[in-house]
């Protein structure tokens, strides 16, 4: 979490709604706010990685109304269907005003080229938190160099690996630092009875059928991120690399040998904490922040089970330490064209998502409402523990942008915090960037499910044993002749015009 100076968010409501937040200030007149007693009314879809929803009548969301004069009405989608939803949604026709986009799909990069969003660049100087996105960031969400939704910023060496430090200490182990020593890790909290029930009934790694884990741990074994050198100033696709089957073979060995849950392929993402809070599993390959969660989840269920959860840095592999890193933001806030007709309209929603950036609202959708989802314990904030008061603002961090930078309020530092945060300042000098990040290709955006698929199927069928070497290289055939090879081409095109 970014830092910022204390007390910046300790204005009192009457403060925030008569000087940042109200109808009738200056920036409001300009940025096309709608007049003292007339309630602007939006419509937001967005994910929710929680099982619950927050109630329409969620207290959360009723001040989060009261402060903006905007009434919201939030279209939620199961995390593990949002791309679907999404899709099916754009080719409906009748959009939200708001959609969260999760990633620069092929769908949404045709829909923002033929004018499904807007085009924000031209009206971002005239907001006080917009105006102030990062460059750079900003060149990394965006299409053909246009800006076509607000990203939502994220730690640029978020990734990291959760262990159960309790299990470590019980076997006599001392933290994994390499591949080897990770393997052996895994290996052991299968078999060795990390939990001393004297049950076979443990394993190491958990993973599900979403796609990070095993792409954080393919840039380990020395892969590129997505795209790599080709040794003649070009790109190759980091599949074709040997680095990447050395990678495939490990994955292959630790399913086989029962190291990693035997339905990853199959498991909604939304499961995967419990095996690991329930002492199933050891070791979770995601965000690094994920170790905090799982470290709460468990004291939630036991206030005595204290250290048993750490978090360490990507596992050191041929080429040294290596880490995938985020792009600087994950996914954006695009505005639609078929519900958001007029630039007068365009600039309330603006104003709308520029207020969402000032401390005040960013902690009530991060935290919720002091003496309800929190208490206050000297300069920090203390979280309740009552489920159903935490299901009021559960996913309402889904449409946070932070910007210029995240002003949530702060948790009262515990260990493994403190560790998350040192773990992704370190990872700032290990992560591996890819190249094609900028790079917007008329072919992906035609043919990227259809590859994509191609890939990721032809990955877990090697790692679960359906398929060996030769199956994999068919389907990397498969992958060229079904538009892989005009996709490298262009993007080839694309980097040799940008250097």
């Amino acid at each position: 979490m970014n830092a910022f100076k204390k007390g910046a968010w300790l204005l009192s409501a009457s403060l925030v709604f008569g000087t940042v937040l109200g109808a009738c200030s200056t920036e409001s007149k300009q940025s096309g706010a709608s007049g003292a007693g007339a309630k602007q009314q939006l419509t937001v879809m967005l994910p929710n990685f929680e099982a619950e929803n927050p109630p329409a009548n969620s207290p959360v969301i009723q001040k989060l109304e009261e402060l903006t004069q905007v009434d919201v009405d939030l279209q939620w989608v199961p995390s593990s269907s949002y791309e679907d939803k999404f899709n099916i949604t754009l080719a409906s026709g009748k959009l939200p005003q708001i959609m969260v986009v999760l990633g620069k799909s092929p769908s949404f990069i045709n829909a923002a080229r033929t004018g499904a969003f807007w085009e924000l660049d031209p009206y971002l100087k005239d907001y006080p938190n917009l105006s102030k996105m990062n460059d750079i960031i900003k060149n990394n969400a965006s299409i053909d160099g246009k800006t076509y939704g607000i990203y939502r910023a994220r730690a640029l060496g978020r990734n990291g690996v959760t262990i159960r430090k309790d299990w470590l200490e019980k076997l006599g182990l001392q933290e994994p630092k390499t591949i080897e020593e990770f393997y052996n890790v895994l290996k052991a909290f299968t078999k060795d009875d990390p939990d001393g029930n004297g049950k076979d009934d443990t394993y190491g790694l958990v993973a599900s059928k979403f796609t990070g884990p095993w792409d954080n741990m393919q840039i380990w074994f020395g892969a590129p991120n997505k795209w790599g050198d080709d040794g003649k100033g070009g790109l190759m696709p980091a599949h074709e690399t040997p680095e990447y089957m050395e990678a495939l073979k490990f994955f292959r060995q630790i399913y086989s040998e029962g190291l990693v849950n035997k339905d990853f392929a199959v498991m909604d993402p939304t499961k995967l904490p419990d095996p690991f809070v329930n002492g199933k599993a050891g070791v979770m390959v995601d965000v690094a922040d994920n170790a905090q969660r799982m470290d709460q989840k468990i004291l939630e269920k036991d206030p005595n089970a204290t250290g048993r959860v750490d978090v360490l840095q990507a596992m050191e592999g041929p080429k040294g330490l290596r880490d995938m890193p985020t792009s600087g933001y994950s996914g954006m806030i695009a505005i639609s064209k078929s519900s958001v007709k007029t630039e007068e309209e365009l600039k309330k929603v603006l104003h709308f998502l520029d207020q969402l950036n000032e401390p005040e609202l960013q902690a009530l959708l991060g935290n919720g409402i002091e003496g309800k989802q929190y208490e206050k314990k000297g300069d920090y904030v203390l979280p309740t523990t009552d489920k159903l008061a935490l299901r009021d603002v559960q996913g309402l961090n889904q449409i946070l942008m932070f910007i210029p930078e995240d002003k949530t309020l702060r948790v009262e530092p515990t260990p493994v915090r403190e560790k998350v945060a040192q773990v992704q300042k370190a990872n700032e000098q290990i992560v591996v960037a890819n190249p094609g990040e900028p790079l917007i290709s008329d072919v992906y955006a035609q043919k990227g499910p259809q590859l994509d698929n191609i890939i990721n199927d032809a990955r877990i069928k090697y790692i679960v044993g359906q398929i060996d070497e030769k199956g994999f290289a068919d389907a990397v055939a498969l992958w060229k002749s079904s538009g892989g090879d005009e996709y490298v081409k262009e993007i080839n095109e694309l980097y040799a015009a940008l250097k």
